[in-house]
């Protein structure tokens, strides 16, 4: 019974169809019909114009997404907890170019205007220290929190006052809005770029990076072309994106993921560290009951000292998450 992420859940079926479907011939790279359709069919998502390009990993998505917007003596602001803190392996500085990210404290791996202020105001001496040029923030968040509407504008706004960039990482998007029931226009709010997560949710290997800046997306091909990004059929890439869009796939997908954690979080109560709102559940847990668990056939990853993670998916048996819930409140 999987806990471990929702990276090891298998690949929808759908996604497996639209690329047998897309074995045919075609132009290479990204002239193929079906990567031709993509900034229109994201376009109508977020209901504003944008542009819409496949890239293999959320590593890759993230980096180059900032490294339209931070010059290589910048700084992007972020979460001290953001995955491209702790989890990319320095891959920011080497996207990037050597820019530096400027980490910030926030309660739950949120960042709030003040938070941000509070990085800003240390930037004093001009041309000797790293000058910020974007803000990252991650949707839900490194411990399964999310941004609502208000939350986004209001460090939008911020972002608009100091002339900074605004990046979201949506590794888990689709769960955001999923828990939001909202649009994805509002879950996404007045950003510039948006690392939009598929693999999580039932892709095999393709992420989508969003721009509405049609002056940064034009720096952005460039880029993924330099960074050995642009598969020579790349239709495969499209093509799992847009299957998992037909019919709302990666919406139902994520209501699925959602719906399983909520039932383990019934068990576990009070021994929730952050309310359940999405997949990722972070449970105060000591190494006895850790070992139970494990020994009744439950794999999960230990966080801290203090909790483990267990996080669910669009795959996840709906019998294996009550089973956990009920192991958890018989501890």
């Amino acid at each position: 019974m999987q806990f471990l992420s929702d990276n090891a859940a298998p690949v929808h079926s759908a996604v497996w169809d639209a690329m047998r479907a897309a074995d045919a011939a075609d132009t290479p790279y990204d002239t193929d019909a079906l990567s031709r359709e993509l900034d229109a069919r994201f376009s109508s998502l977020f209901e504003r114009e944008c542009a819409a390009m496949w890239v293999a990993t959320g590593t890759a998505a993230n980096c180059l997404a900032l490294a339209s917007m931070v010059e290589p003596h910048g700084g992007v602001i972020c979460h001290e907890e953001a995955h491209i803190e702790m989890d990319e392996c320095g891959a920011p500085g080497f996207y990037l170019h050597g820019a530096k990210l400027l980490p910030a404290k926030g309660e739950g791996a949120k960042l709030t205007p003040g938070d941000i202020r509070q990085v800003l105001s240390g930037i004093t001496r001009g041309i000797h220290q790293v000058p910020a040029q974007a803000i990252s923030i991650t949707q839900a968040s490194e411990y399964g929190l999310v941004y609502s509407a208000k939350e986004i504008a209001a460090i939008a706004k911020l972002a608009a006052q100091y002339g900074l960039g605004l990046h979201m990482d949506g590794a888990r998007f689709a769960n955001a809005v999923a828990s939001l029931a909202c649009a994805p226009a509002q879950a996404a709010g007045p950003i510039d770029a948006l690392s939009f997560g598929f693999v999580k949710n039932g892709g095999l290997g393709a992420e989508a990076i969003v721009v509405f800046d049609p002056e940064k997306a034009e720096i952005l091909r460039w880029r993924r072309k330099r960074a050995g990004h642009l598969q020579s059929k790349g239709r495969f890439l499209a093509a799992q994106l847009l299957a998992m869009l037909d019919n709302d796939i990666w919406l139902a997908n994520a209501r699925a993921a959602n719906t399983a954690a909520a039932m383990v979080a019934v068990g576990a109560g009070d021994r929730l560290i952050y309310p359940q709102q999405v997949n990722e559940l972070f449970v105060q847990m000591n190494p006895a009951e850790r070992a139970a668990l494990r020994k009744q056939g439950f794999s999960f990853y230990d966080w801290n000292d203090a909790s483990v993670r267990f996080v669910t998916s669009w795959a996840t048996d709906p019998d294996h998450a009550a089973a956990l819930g009920k192991a958890i409140a018989a501890l």
